[in-house]
């Protein structure tokens, strides 16, 4: 039986938040705390889902077609209120609104389902079809993009530290990839888990903008939300190069990311669910490293041994370690023993100092 817990998967992690909140402008700060009050009431309201007793996964998750191998896309306008899904905008197959906002969650919902279904035969989130509902213009200023369980939640930025969180496609391939992780491993969100979590959700997001942009992996930026934090010399996170995505920001300071087990940050639970947006860098620049080792385009081989991992080899609880493990293993079933893949992804983990 298929059961949700409870913290929302966001895109801008609760330490950048915090900074805002101690750091910002009046108008900053009243944004980041807006946005963690509603973080909060999300989260409420996924505790109650998960509390309700002989609830199953397809009675959990709205708009489910098992039969239709076609994409099929529906995005919502919540008019910059706290409601969801909001009003409907645009359905598989309408003509753009002429909103760039509802356009962009569209297209990029569009592109995330190419990925899935070209190169790895997964039919939407689910596997099963899944109408994939997005919901923009959600809140005031609301600083954060997440996947609550059922479906995608944008918000429009404050436009002083983050504008609207549709501007990367790399962010909406990670917000869905939440999704198929839940269907998955449903990998727990707390510690190595948790930061696997994230790090499947950057990988498969850089994937979707590389797949796009017919990047090969030496060409690729592997920056994640290169747009959406203001200033051209910032990104989220730096997969090629971990702590360093936006290193002496005036609000936000500097990137925390490690890129080995070296700098690994034991984090209590209560602080970003015990480092899940930090540590991921390190599985993150893992699988850079594989991507650039094997060559060619990043979704073809490295994407494809990651995408079998999370389906087929590992469980709820895994850890940097098992992940591992887990890669190496499904190089070798994929390319054969002592190919150049499994070497390749063997000497990334031990580059990153996890085994």
């Amino acid at each position: 039986m298929y059961k949700t817990h409870n913290p929302i998967l966001c895109i801008i992690p609760p330490y950048m938040l915090e900074n805002m909140v101690e750091k910002g402008s009046t108008k900053i700060r009243k944004a980041a705390l807006q946005t963690i009050k509603q973080s909060s009431h999300v989260r409420m309201e996924r505790s109650t889902m998960a509390e309700h007793s002989g609830t199953d996964l397809q009675s959990m998750v709205a708009g489910v077609d098992h039969h239709s191998e076609k994409r099929y896309r529906r995005v919502y306008d919540a008019k910059n209120q706290e409601i969801l899904p909001g009003s409907l905008v645009r359905s598989e197959g309408d003509k753009p609104t002429g909103d760039v906002t509802a356009d962009e969650a569209y297209d990029g919902a569009g592109h995330t389902w190419d990925l899935y279904k070209n190169e790895y035969d997964r039919n939407s989130i689910d596997d099963h079809g899944m109408i994939i509902d997005q919901t923009v213009h959600h809140g005031v200023n609301y600083n954060n993009a997440f996947w609550n369980g059922k479906q995608m939640i944008y918000g429009d930025g404050d436009e002083e530290i983050f504008t609207r969180f549709t501007i990367d496609l790399d962010i909406i391939g990670h917000e869905l990839t939440h999704g198929v992780i839940q269907y998955e491993a449903n990998l727990r969100y707390r510690y190595q888990s948790g930061a696997l979590n994230e790090s499947f959700a950057d990988v498969f997001g850089s994937l979707v903008k590389q797949k796009k942009t017919n990047q090969q992996a030496k060409d690729a930026d592997w920056l994640i939300g290169r747009n959406v934090l203001i200033g051209n010399q910032y990104a989220l996170r730096s997969m090629k190069a971990p702590g360093t995505a936006y290193q002496g920001h005036p609000v936000l300071g500097d990137d925390p990311q490690p890129a080995t087990m070296d700098d690994y940050l034991e984090l209590p639970p209560w602080d970003d669910n015990g480092g899940v947006h930090i540590n991921s860098g390190i599985p993150n620049h893992a699988f850079y490293l594989v991507a650039v080792e094997i060559g060619g385009n990043a979704w073809q081989k490295a994407g494809l041994i990651w995408y079998v991992t999370l389906r087929d080899k590992l469980k709820r609880n895994a850890n940097f370690s098992k992940a591992a493990r887990a890669t190496i293993h499904t190089a070798r079933d994929l390319f054969g023993k002592k190919s150049l893949e499994e070497k390749a992804v063997k000497k990334a983990w031990e580059r990153v100092k996890v085994i």
